[in-house]
């Protein structure tokens, strides 16, 4: 088992308070972790933090103990694959090209035939296939944001890092996303953590789920303790009933609250 420890994590911008105040949790290998909370409540930071794209304030953040600031670039990239929720691009490149890229870490002069086959494998497995001489610059939204899961399918990293990766989607390919996802997770023991805004994913696919308000951990654990009618009310401001269906838990929102 490899844990991914976030303890006492503090993060601020410039000339603004604090977003993150003294957070802390853990996410294991074989574990899919989604982070939820309203707009504002710091998840991306959160996740660009964890991912080095921002320098943290204060607190840890390490893997089996070892700190993630420690690492060198390539180091880091074997153990965390980043997906932010905008992908920005630039120039032109194929779908196939931008997946290959996932496996830089590995590379030590040129790409292998091993490196070859794990890409065509991702592509598969986000049913791509058929678009991998494509230009990214020509697909839609969606296309490209499951082209960028597709590149850190092909990164094989320890913890997938996900920043709300389902919002281009259409609902079938949230589905399948999600359980794609979560069934690379099981069979490679990786983790996968994950900013939600769909409650209903999140109790759907998650092992636990951790919810932020204002910067701060409001709870954290199994999906099905942590979804409240309670929580939701308290967090959200949304009025709800949790229903449940051949042991599958059901979120049905009515109306904010005033």
């Amino acid at each position: 088992m490899v844990i991914l420890s976030v303890q006492n994590l503090c993060q601020s911008y410039p000339n603004k308070k604090d977003v993150l105040k003294d957070v802390s949790f853990e996410a294991e290998t074989g574990k899919v972790v989604s982070l939820i909370g309203p707009n504002g409540c710091g998840k991306t930071t959160l996740i660009k933090t964890i991912c080095g794209v921002f320098g943290q304030k204060n607190g840890t953040i390490s893997v089996n103990g070892v700190p993630l600031s420690s690492m060198s670039r390539k180091e880091t990239a074997k153990v965390v694959g980043y997906v932010p929720q905008n992908v920005i691009y630039s120039g032109h490149s194929t779908v196939f090209d931008t997946v290959l890229l996932g496996r830089f870490p590995y590379v030590e002069w040129t790409y292998t035939k091993k490196d070859i086959g794990i890409v065509s494998d991702a592509l598969r497995c986000l049913g791509l296939e058929g678009l991998s001489g494509r230009d990214i610059g020509h697909l839609s939204g969606g296309q490209r944001q499951k082209v960028f899961i597709a590149r850190s399918l092909a990164q094989d990293p320890r913890f997938y890092i996900f920043d709300e990766p389902t919002n281009s989607l259409d609902l079938k390919n949230q589905l399948n996303t999600m359980k794609i996802m979560r069934d690379i997770v099981k069979e490679k023991k990786a983790c996968l953590v994950v900013a939600l805004h769909d409650l209903n994913l999140a109790m759907r696919y998650s092992d636990e789920v951790i919810v932020l308000k204002d910067g701060v951990v409001f709870d954290k654990g199994p999906p099905e303790d942590v979804i409240t009618a309670d929580m939701i009310e308290k967090v959200y401001g949304v009025s709800s009933k949790i229903f449940e269906e051949d042991g599958e838990f059901f979120v049905h929102l009515y109306e904010g609250i005033d």
